[in-house]
C-alpha cells in the first residue's frame, strides 16, 4: 500500500466518492478510507429505501466526472413537476420545469446507485486508491504533513485530510471541531410503494401538521416515500402490517395517486439539524454531513454535500497549480467562506419551513396557505424558488456550471 498521498478522504459514501472522482481529474494522489465493504450489486427487482433528489447542478457534477452514464445504466427517474399543498387549507403551489425552460427539475436516484457509479469511476483512475475495509485510528500534525495511523497499524502521510464520514464524523471529533444543532421531534419513515395511478414523473408533497409527506417518482413506476412525523407515529407506521400502512398512506396523500397497492418494508430514522462550527483547520476539511445536516423536506442535503466536494476541488486544484500548500489554513479558508454561508442559509430556511408548516395556530395556518397561493400565482417568485432548488443560483463551482 502507498504511504504518501496528497489528499486522504475518510468516508467512501456518496459525497466522499464524488470528491475522489473530482480529484481524479488533477495530478494529485488520493486515498479513500472506507470502514465497510460497499454494496455494488443487488436483485433487479429490489429498490433502495434511501433515495436522493438530485439537482441539475449535482447532475452536472456527475457528468463532469463521467459517472452519470453509469447512473443511467442503473436506475434514474426524472421529475418534471412538483406539487405541494397544505393539509390545513387550500394553499398549494405547482412547479413545472417547462416554465423555466428546463426538461426536468431533477432526478430521483437510489443512493446505492449513485455510490456504485462513483466507485466504479474510482476504480478506473490510477491516482485514486480505495482502501477498504479500514478506519482511521489517530493522527498527528507535523510541520510538513499529517501523519495518519490506520486501525491495522499502517501509516500514511498526507497534505490534507478530508472528513466525509457523516454526521458522527470521526475526523470532526478527533480534530476537536465542535458543532451545534438540535433534534426535531420527528422521524422520517421511508418505504417504496406501488400506486393505483401513475406518478406522472411528479414529486408530490403534502404538509401535514405532524410533518411533510413526500412521494418521489421512481424509474419502475413505483414511488419512494418519505413521511416525516412524530417519533411515536413513525414507530406505529413501521409496526403496521402492509395493508394497514397502505390505507394510512393513501389517506395521508388524500388519494392523489389512487389506492396504495403494495409497499416494501419500512424503516425510520430520527431527524435533526446539525452544523459544524468550523469547516476547516490546518490540513483538515469537512464536507457533506460531517459539516452540516438539514431537514429533508426539500431534499437538498445530498446536493449541498456534492457542491461542498466540487467547491473544495476548485480550491485545492487552484492552490496546487499555484504551487501553494493545499493543506494550509489560508487556502482552506477560501472553501469555508465559499460554502458556509450558503449552507447555513439553506439550513435555517428548511428549519423555518419545518416550524412554519408544523404550526397549528390559526393565524399561522392562514398566512402559510395564503403565502403558498400567492407564490403560485407570482411567476418571478416561483421561478426563483425553482432555480434555487435546481442548483442554478449562487456562486457555483466549475464542475456544477
Amino acid at each position: 500500500m502507498k504511504t504518501n498521498y496528497d489528499v486522504v478522504i475518510v468516508g467512501g459514501g456518496m459525497v466522499g466518492a464524488c470528491l475522489a472522482c473530482a480529484l481524479a481529474q488533477t495530478d494529485l494522489q488520493v486515498a479513500v478510507l472506507e470502514f465497510s465493504e460497499p454494496q455494488l450489486s443487488w436483485p433487479e427487482d429490489s429498490v433502495d429505501l434511501r433515495v436522493s433528489a438530485i439537482s441539475v447542478a449535482s447532475q452536472r457534477i456527475f457528468k463532469a466526472v463521467d459517472a452519470w452514464q453509469y447512473m443511467l445504466d442503473g436506475r434514474v427517474s426524472p421529475y418534471r413537476d412538483m406539487k405541494v399543498w397544505d393539509s390545513t387549507g387550500n394553499g398549494r403551489i405547482h412547479f413545472d420545469s417547462a416554465d423555466v425552460g428546463m426538461a426536468e427539475m431533477g432526478h430521483i436516484i437510489e443512493n446505492r446507485v449513485i455510490r456504485a457509479a462513483l466507485l466504479k469511476r474510482i476504480e478506473e483512475h490510477d491516482n485514486i486508491h480505495f482502501i477498504c475495509p479500514t478506519s482511521l485510528a489517530s493522527w498527528y500534525n507535523d510541520d510538513d504533513a499529517l501523519y495518519l495511523t490506520l486501525a491495522d497499524g499502517s501509516k500514511i502521510k498526507t497534505a490534507l485530510l478530508v472528513g466525509a464520514d457523516g454526521s458522527r464524523s470521526q475526523v470532526r471529533e478527533q480534530a476537536g471541531i465542535s458543532y451545534y444543532g438540535w433534534p426535531y421531534d420527528q422521524s422520517g419513515v421511508v418505504a417504496v410503494v406501488e400506486t393505483e395511478l401513475p406518478h406522472q414523473e411528479t414529486a408530490w408533497q403534502r404538509f401535514l401538521t405532524t410533518g411533510p409527506l413526500a412521494f418521489l417518482p421512481l424509474a419502475d413506476g413505483r414511488s419512494s416515500i418519505v413521511w416525516s412525523t412524530t417519533p411515536d407515529a413513525a414507530e406505529n407506521l413501521v409496526a403496521m402490517n402492509d395493508e394497514q400502512f397502505c390505507i394510512a398512506l393513501g389517506e395521508a396523500l388524500e388519494g392523489r395517486l389512487g389506492a396504495i397497492m403494495t409497499t416494501t418494508q419500512r424503516a425510520a430514522f430520527p431527524l435533526k439539524l446539525q452544523h459544524a462550527e468550523q469547516y476547516v483547520q490546518e490540513r483538515i476539511a469537512l464536507v457533506g454531513d460531517a459539516a452540516h445536516m438539514i431537514h429533508p423536506l426539500a431534499g437538498q442535503g445530498a446536493n449541498l454535500g456534492f457542491l461542498d466536494a466540487a467547491s473544495l476541488v476548485d480550491v485545492i486544484s487552484d492552490a496546487a497549480q499555484q504551487g501553494r500548500n493545499i493543506g494550509s489554513l489560508k487556502v482552506l479558508r477560501r472553501y469555508e467562506r465559499w460554502r458556509k454561508g450558503g449552507n447555513v442559509s439553506m439550513m435555517y430556511a428548511m428549519d423555518g419551513f419545518k416550524r412554519l408548516f408544523s404550526n397549528d395556530i390559526t393565524v399561522v395556518k392562514y398566512l402559510r396557505n395564503t403565502g403558498l397561493t400567492l407564490a403560485d400565482k407570482c411567476a418571478p417568485i416561483k421561478h426563483r424558488l425553482m432555480r434555487q432548488a435546481m442548483g442554478e443560483e449562487g456562486d457555483l463551482p466549475r464542475l456544477a456550471r
